[in-house]
């Protein structure tokens, strides 16, 4: 039977009670007293020296306080990056300088160039239209090919070349693995795009800078993903704040999606105003700028290919991939068409040769870094389309050659530098078959012939590394921060927990989930159970929450947090029932001694530790309260399979998804409801981008998808109801859960069983010709292929 309550149980998410009753407490709900608001006068043109900014008519307008300028943060450090990457010669990556307002020139269509700071935000905006400026426009460079050609413009007039690197991985196979393909039996070679997204998180970003004269004390209210990495990122390398003069506090936030990840120039200009105008700044972004201002995602432009033996097996796999950083490295974005997409590059196959090849590139577009996925879904895209394309060529079913080249041995070193610990991609496959009846799709086929409509089914694998770390490792790849997690597990006197975590829950049911662990492991109810997150002056030093790490990283460190609380309550209840500690056991919320019927209750023994007359002082000082860090060892790898069925009408070109299974192996599941609703959000995500999203620019870098009139998002008539297992279970075998993380599985899954679907179709309908299509899959492509 399911489980009713603790780990396993499809316990309801606490935290929506507060969501659904509109009780939520969100950055833009925060209004200080004396507060100022800040306006941004933005680049309208992609490219251009800027020559004067004339402030004197804004100054003197109704309720301005101060305005900014480029020269106000000439003495103050620019946005960090993150990581750093090496490239295939052993030199490191060209990282220009990006400023918190625009200095000399501008780079992108919405790049910060003024802020005007007022009574009201309106008052702030008329202000801003005031401001006059001389900008010499300059060629823009929007096509990444284009852009590392010796004559194109340059986006950094201090670097060489538009080229950020030219990474090579892993360049000590790249002559093994020419070889291979030049006595291959067969080379399948697919290119495409991985279309740029929008990631358009429900509640827009939000900052507030306050500043505190009395302590010289700094706080910034923020909408993010990860409030201790934005604190040492702009305390250390921006504003220069120590980290105990400053706080940063993420509330309530409506949506990430990696987007909310990054340290934005908004956030380092509302502490920084607030300090120099000594009141409260705060800024609350349009659509319109989140459009123009919100890290995108994707961006790739690949060429793959795949190298056979006369008995169908996998030998070989080279990519030449162009991977888009916009006009500036945002904080994590060297990394993510490199470690977070190169590693994963032998999917769930046991292919013995992989070559994989990324330039980054400058363009004069908004920055692009990590979204749901990060790197994995564009190397499964990749793959699982090129496998896909192999299978039509070599004339043989695509599951069957999927299955003759699995992995089937663990653990499994990859020639890609990572070592799965464990898995079994047969068993989601066969569990996907069930869920689908593929046997009975050659009548649903023609059903849907019969009413002038193609039907195609499109199945496909995908595996993830996740929960990313271990530090020693990623340190060694270029990462610039430790990616531990850490968790303070504090016992009242009365029995009542609170949890504090590094970790942040922006959607995921942290307070929900989070508490199971920690109440089934001592057995009392999950009310019993508070989780604090969100709030660097309240919480230890941890990470944040971004590539499905919460659970197998942060869930761990509770883990670890709440052995050590047992470890110590098990020694006064030992004093209280005078017995040996090695003899006390802990269930239900109940000490006992091991063959007795002596007994202590979990409050009994609480209480003790704060008022401790029964135990000697000398043995345990009191309090119940324990810190815990956790580094894990590896990445956690889930896995699975996927299968779309879709309807193609020839006539227009419009894809209707009809169907839609996703088998997952997500090792140990804490709550099965919250997991099944993060593997839906992912669905919709990957879906819209198969068939709808895309963030498109003409030739002079104008955004030309600047708002949802021309940005199209999926709505519920977009997406089917779903099939949804997650009962292959392989447990991780290295985390005490033995948990995988689940909330990108479905956005990388998805994209490519929509569009081997699309091909599927096509070539049931006679048009074999169509041997890919990029996404998205709008009627206007569809009908175009179709045309020949």
């Amino acid at each position: 039977m399911p489980k009713d309550h603790g780990i396993g149980a499809s316990s309801k998410r606490r935290e929506d009670i507060r969501f659904l009753t509109g009780r939520g407490r969100y950055t833009d709900d925060i209004n200080l007293h004396g507060q100022a608001y800040v306006h941004f006068l933005r680049s309208d043109v992609a490219h251009g020296r800027l020559h004067k900014v004339d402030t004197s008519a804004a100054e003197g307008m109704p309720g301005v306080i101060r305005i900014f300028t480029g020269k106000d943060f000439e003495g103050v450090g620019g946005l960090p990056c993150g990581w750093q990457v090496t490239d295939r010669h052993g030199n490191p990556m060209q990282e220009p300088a990006h400023p918190v307002l625009a200095q000399g020139k501008v780079r992108h269509v919405g790049d910060p160039i003024a802020a005007v700071v007022a009574e009201t935000a309106a008052e702030a905006r008329n202000a801003a239209e005031a401001i006059v400026l001389d900008i010499e426009e300059l060629p823009a460079v929007i096509d990444m090919k284009k852009a590392v050609q010796p004559d194109a413009p340059k986006v950094h007039d201090d670097l060489t070349s538009n080229l950020c690197y030219d990474w090579g991985f892993v360049e000590e196979n790249k002559a093994a693995v020419d070889e291979a393909f030049a006595r291959a039996a067969h080379v399948t070679t697919l290119e495409l795009v991985n279309n740029r997204l929008s990631p358009n998180a429900m509640e827009p970003r939000v900052a507030v800078g306050d500043y505190n004269t009395g302590t010289d004390e700094s706080t910034l209210y923020t909408t993010s993903q990860n409030p201790h990495v934005i604190r040492l990122l702009m305390g250390a390398f921006v504003l220069g704040i120590p980290e105990h003069k400053l706080r940063v506090v993420a509330p309530d936030v409506g949506g990430g999606f990696g987007s909310k990840i990054f340290h934005y120039a908004e956030e380092a200009f509302c502490t920084f105003a607030a300090k120099a105008i000594r009141r409260p700044v705060k800024w609350t972004a349009s659509r319109s700028e989140a459009f123009i201002t919100d890290a995108h995602g994707r961006d790739h432009v690949t060429k793959i290919e795949l190298a056979l033996d006369a008995e169908n097996n996998f030998t070989a796999i080279r990519t030449e991939t162009y991977a888009n950083m916009g006009a500036y490295l945002s904080t994590f974005a060297p990394s993510v068409p490199t470690w977070l997409h190169g590693t994963l590059m032998a999917g769930n196959y046991r292919t013995p040769l992989i070559y994989v090849n990324v330039k980054a590139v400058f363009t004069n577009t908004v920055p692009v870094d990590a979204y749901r996925g990060a790197g994995r879904p564009e190397a499964t895209f990749q793959l699982e389309r090129l496998v896909d394309k192999a299978a039509r060529e070599l004339g043989v079913d695509p599951v069957d050659l999927r299955r003759q080249n699995f992995i089937t041995q663990f653990p499994y070193a990859t020639p890609v530098a990572v070592e799965y610990d464990t898995g079994d991609y047969n068993a989601t496959m066969d569990k996907l078959l069930d869920m689908i009846d593929r046997d009975g799709f050659e009548a649903r086929a023609a059903k849907s012939k019969a009413n002038g409509k193609l039907r195609g089914l499109g199945i496909n694998c995908y595996i993830e590394a996740c929960g990313i770390a271990p530090s020693a490792l990623v340190g060694q790849l270029g990462a610039r921060a430790g990616l531990y997690e850490s968790a303070t597990v504090r016992v009242n006197a009365t029995g009542g927990i609170v949890v504090m975590t590094g970790s942040h829950s922006h959607g995921q049911g942290h307070e929900t989930s989070f508490a199971q662990v920690v109440a089934d492991m001592i057995g009392v109810p999950e009310a019993q159970v508070e989780i604090v997150h969100g709030d660097t002056a309240n919480t230890p030093m941890g990470m944040g929450t971004y590539g499905s790490r919460s659970i197998a990283v942060g869930g761990s460190a509770m883990v670890r947090a709440t052995e050590k609380i047992i470890k110590k309550a098990k020694k006064i209840a030992a004093h209280l029932m005078e017995a040996s500690e090695g003899d006390i056991e802990l269930k239900d919320g109940q000490f006992t001694v091991a063959g007795t019927d002596k007994s202590v209750a979990w409050g009994d023994v609480t209480l003790a530790a704060y008022v401790p007359h029964n135990y000697p002082l000398t043995e345990l000082e009191p309090g119940l309260e324990e810190t815990a860090f956790y580094d894990p060892n590896n990445f956690t790898y889930p896995a699975g399979a996927y299968a779309c069925e879709v309807e193609v009408d020839p006539e227009t070109g419009k894809v209707t998804i009809c169907s839609f299974a996703a088998a997952d192996d997500f090792g140990n599941v804490i709550n099965p409801m919250i997991v099944s609703g993060q593997v839906h959000g992912g669905l919709a995500q990957g879906i819209g981008q198969a068939l709808l999203e895309n963030v498109s620019y003409d030739e002079n870098g104008q955004l030309l998808s600047a708002s949802y009139m021309d940005y199209a998002m999926p709505r519920a008539d977009d997406v089917p109801f779903y099939q949804v297992d997650h009962s292959c279970v392989t447990p991780c075998t290295h985390n005490p859960l033995g948990v995988k993380g689940c909330g990108e599985a479905g956005a990388i899954g998805s994209p490519p069983a929509v569009v081997n679907a699309v091909i599927d179709a096509l070539h049931r309908g006679g048009m074999t010709h169509v041997a890919h299509i990029d996404m998205p899959l709008t009627p206007a492509r569809v009908w175009s292929a179709m045309q020949g």
